[in-house]
């Protein structure tokens, strides 16, 4: 005996480019316009939806409709009286959906187990519910959609940069390989050389390289990788200025944790950081004491009022700064 066909799919999670592209297969393979239609699930009401996927296919023998963000705003707190009608009528509708039906609801958060909806495609033979979640280090995710889509080799270390840059966004990361897979064409693996060529956030991973420097003594250096970042990145000095600031503040965070016992190895999880970062921040957190950094946070915060205030211009600032630091 045949197992019943999946007739309404639950797709969500916060990892929006997996998600999307689940959704992009399943359109794929439906591979018929005409009988695709999609709904926006805060606009559209629930007969309007069933009396769609319910409709008869033309010349074909399904029928696919997607639905975004339905679900989570008919179960909301305070979706009310509406909310509950709405969540009423599907729930009635959906164990009843005719064979040529293909109801996806897509839902840009994750849905949580207790979900009327989440238990219902768990119970029901027609149903079917997939989570998407977005991985807390993306860089083994890197690894391999570089080798399984683009058939190219990054190295370990790239990817972590990749992923430290585009902070787990998966959609960015892929934009980012493709260029990146181009750029090698299969010659050799990616290497982070590339990665820092290429990807534009990685400016945060230069301020990193600009900081060690400074702790260093290494003002030349230092003012060197600045100007660069200025120049080759076109970035506004303003924005500059506050990444040095947001770099020492993660350093005092991590010194202060580092300090008063915290296991190195768990730092990404307690401070919620990126575990390329938190690695790198452990290493350059020892070259500076807790109070060397608590006086340089000040300094940071003195000079932030005196350039909004029109004291110093953010380039002057930026030069007495850097040279300050690193001597």
């Amino acid at each position: 005996m045949s197992k019943p066909a999946k007739t309404f799919y639950i797709l969500h999670g916060d990892d929006d480019f997996s998600l999307e592209q689940e959704v992009a297969s399943l359109r794929a393979k439906m591979g018929d316009e005409l009988n695709t239609h999609e709904f926006d699930g805060q606009t559209a009401g629930a007969p309007e939806v069933i009396n769609a996927v319910c409709s008869y296919p033309f010349l074909a023998d399904k029928r696919l409709v997607i639905v975004k963000g339905m679900l989570s705003w008919i179960t909301r707190k305070g979706a009310g009286e509406t909310g509950k009608q709405a969540a009423e009528r599907l729930a009635e509708a959906l164990p009843a959906l005719p064979d040529w039906a293909r109801l996806v609801f897509v839902e840009r958060q994750p849905l949580t187990e207790t979900n009327r909806f989440i238990k219902l495609a768990a119970t029901l033979p027609n149903g079917y519910e997939k989570l998407f979640a977005a991985p807390k280090d993306a860089t083994g995710w890197i690894v391999r959609q570089a080798q399984e889509n683009y058939g190219a080799d990054i190295e370990p270390a790239a990817a972590a940069a990749l992923a430290a840059v585009t902070q787990n966004d998966l959609r960015r990361a892929d934009n980012e390989l493709v260029k990146l897979a181009s750029y090698v064409d299969g010659a050799r693996p990616i290497n982070e050389d590339d990665v820092a060529l290429l990807t534009p956030w990685v400016v945060e991973t230069r301020v990193f390289d600009m900081v060690d420097a400074m702790a260093e003594g290494r003002s030349e250096a230092a003012l060197r990788m600045m100007r660069l970042l200025l120049e080759d990145q076109d970035e506004d000095p303003f924005r500059l200025y506050g990444m040095i600031v947001r770099q020492f503040r993660l350093l005092l965070t991590a010194k202060e944790y580092l300090a008063t016992g915290g296991p190195p190895g768990q730092m990404a999880d307690a401070l919620k950081m990126h575990r390329f970062v938190a690695q790198k921040l452990a290493v350059q957190s020892r070259a500076f004491s807790l109070e060397q950094l608590e006086q340089i946070y000040r300094r940071l915060l003195e000079t932030d009022i005196r350039m909004k205030t029109g004291r110093i211009t953010p380039g002057l600032a930026l030069d007495l700064l850097v040279a300050g630091l690193a001597t």
